[in-house]
């Protein structure tokens, strides 16, 4: 009989470590099991190049959001979408700038979003019309080589 208790005891010690373990996996991952409290919002570039699903979005240097997906647009195949989340308490103007950046010489791709004046805001699944693509650093180097800058 004590062996069966010790057994209970030990068994659910495992179970509640188990599930800790679990938490603090999804918290540190950035993970969101239900989805979250995001609205979608989508803008077209003419380049993301580097720019990866997960990336940050970014206003004033404070994250707001990330990159959900990136996709080559099907009316127009020069160009990619990219459809990102930003937090439901994050109001973003309708004549809102956004341009991929990179932080840092040789860091990481993110989406940078300068607010307007506007006193309209983007609903989800809105588009933002005004986009800056991100700077191709070989293609400067390139020109400044060869002397056509």
């Amino acid at each position: 009989m004590n062996m069966a208790k010790l057994e209970m005891v030990v068994g659910i010690f495992m179970i509640i470590g188990i599930l800790c373990l679990g938490y603090v996996s999804i918290k540190l991952g950035k993970m969101e099991l239900l989805g979250g409290n995001y609205y979608s919002l989508s803008a077209k570039f003419d380049s993301v190049s580097g720019l990866k699903p997960g990336a940050r979005v970014e206003i004033a240097g404070v994250e707001v959001g990330q990159v959900d997906r990136i996709v080559l647009d099907p009316k127009n195949g020069d160009q990619a979408i990219v459809y990102f989340k930003i937090k439901s308490g994050v109001k973003i103007t309708d004549d809102v700038i956004a341009s991929v950046r990179t932080s840092g010489i040789i860091g990481d791709k993110f989406i940078l979003l300068k607010q307007g004046g506007s006193d309209h805001f983007l609903k989800d699944n809105d588009i933002i019309r005004e986009t800056e693509s991100s700077i191709d650093i070989e293609e400067l180097v390139s020109k400044f080589i060869h002397g056509k800058v």
